[in-house]
């Protein structure tokens, strides 16, 4: 009954822990207000922390030192920040080398409005 137990709430742990990477990806799918930007990516990163502590505690216990977990923490931060802030973007194609508009002449507005 306790491996069965175990398998469970490693499950549910494994599940929580991939829900804020999976949801970070569908940003534009949800709308920018909602999880998207620097905003939506950081409130999705906080809650991911915050759902592995007991992880980073469980480390803390096994190894007897806050180094394994720093490190996990570490790891974490860095694969969070390279998923969100450079496949992401270049995967959306916003690299954030937005082009301004072309610049239109007087006569060519004036031509728009007459005819």
């Amino acid at each position: 009954m306790q491996t069965l137990w175990s398998a469970v709430t490693a499950a549910i742990g494994g599940i929580m822990g991939l829900l804020p990477h999976v949801l970070h990806h569908v940003g534009f799918l949800a709308g920018a207000a909602v999880i998207s930007g620097l905003v939506g990516n950081l409130a999705l990163f906080a809650v991911g922390q915050v759902l592995s502590l007991p992880f980073l505690l469980r480390l803390r216990r096994r190894f007897g030192t806050w180094r394994a977990p720093a490190v996990a923490f570490a790891l974490t931060t860095a694969m969070f920040a390279v998923s969100a802030f450079v496949i992401g973007p270049a995967i959306s194609g916003d690299l954030g080398e937005a082009t301004p508009p072309a610049p239109t002449s007087g006569q060519e507005h004036e031509v728009h409005h007459s005819g």
